[in-house]
């Protein structure tokens, strides 16, 4: 049976470079045998984590939504764009609502057993590396297993061929490969 896979990434943004990469992911995903959920952030908005907030309403109904998808794929292809040497304040959100307790549901079930690849693009020289960084420790401090392998897309505004597919030949095969070995890690562990 194949390994239930959530891609997404962490921008807004509707024609963002780390959409593109994430879409570029999940179809390589795809060919390695994984069963693929592709997420758009965007269509689950939340609010600004604060906790007076979740005290006087609760979980959000649509972190609720993606508590559930992350319980239901063993397996996460996460795509960040790099802000300021970090992660981008949408997915940090998005992972600190996800965190959230619920009921007497542990905030750490949607990370459980989970195992994760990590990626990024940005138009800079680094290709969004340092927020990297960040992501990969945030993931592992909620129990999330981030593969060693990582994927950063140095000068992506010209990395996309029309067709939303990688220009450079070794580009896609480090995605490939990425993503083969995520397939092939979950599908062992979990």
């Amino acid at each position: 049976m194949p390994s239930k896979m959530l891609v997404f990434a962490g921008s807004a943004r509707r024609d963002s470079l780390n959409k593109k990469l994430a879409r570029a992911a999940a179809g390589a995903l795809t060919a390695a045998g994984a069963d693929v959920f592709l997420v758009d952030l965007d269509d689950y908005p939340l609010p600004v984590y604060h906790g007076d907030l979740e005290a006087k309403e609760g979980i959000p109904d649509n972190a609720r939504r993606l508590k559930t998808l992350f319980k239901e794929h063993k397996g996460l292809l996460i795509v960040s764009p790099e802000n300021n040497a970090s992660i981008s304040a949408m997915l940090k959100n998005t992972i600190d609502w996800i965190s959230r307790q619920d009921g007497n549901e542990s905030g750490l079930v949607p990370y459980h057993g989970k195992v994760a690849a990590i990626m990024s693009a940005s138009p800079g020289a680094l290709g969004g590396l340092r927020g990297l960084v960040h992501l990969r420790q945030v993931l592992q401090a909620l129990g999330v297993l981030v593969l060693s392998e990582q994927f950063a897309l140095a000068r992506a505004h010209e990395a996309f061929a029309p067709d939303g597919s990688l220009v450079d030949p070794k580009y896609h095969q480090t995605v490939a490969n990425i993503c083969a070995r995520l397939a092939d890690v979950t599908g062992k562990l979990v």
